[in-house]
């Protein structure tokens, strides 16, 4: 959230270290992971969420449909499953369903952002590093609600 809020005030520099920094305390946190899961099923559902991830990403990136209706829907679907979570009411293959469209959804929206730039800048760099998030946090949900549905315990 910090880096998403303060883009515009934040040198490129500092958002990069801010997004590498939060990518490796999640990492570091998610190792628990391995304690719960068998490696082999964790391995299976990143390959599947690997390559569910690239065929949405490039649906995004290559269709001529305009995915921008979709965007209003996924976002409320999106506080739907958190409110949903929090109650704990169990919604795992929605939430599947939800962060594929994400998925197509942002990477045609950042392919939009990033063509409607001139040339390369720090805003243009830092628009980049904001869809990088996003696209990070889209494939680390789809990989957590996969492995919920598909990995096996030790």
């Amino acid at each position: 959230m910090i880096i998403s809020s303060a883009i515009n005030r934040l040198w490129l520099n500092t958002a990069t270290l801010l997004f590498t920094l939060y990518s490796v305390l999640n990492g570091m946190m998610l190792s628990s992971i391995f304690l719960v899961y068998t490696m082999s099923s964790i391995a299976q559902v990143f390959f599947i969420t690997a390559g569910t991830f690239a065929v949405m990403a490039a649906v995004g990136y290559f269709t001529k449909t305009d995915l921008t209706s979709f965007g209003k829907l996924l976002f409320m679907a999106l506080i739907g499953l958190v409110i949903a979570t929090i109650v704990n009411i169990f919604m795992k293959s929605v939430g599947v369903l939800i962060f594929v469209g994400l998925t197509a959804y942002d990477s045609q929206k950042i392919k939009q952002m990033l063509m409607s730039c001139d040339d390369v800048t720090e805003n243009s760099q830092k628009l980049a590093l904001l869809g990088s998030l996003t696209l990070y946090l889209d494939f680390l949900n789809l990989f957590l609600y996969l492995l919920r549905i598909f990995g096996r315990r030790e």
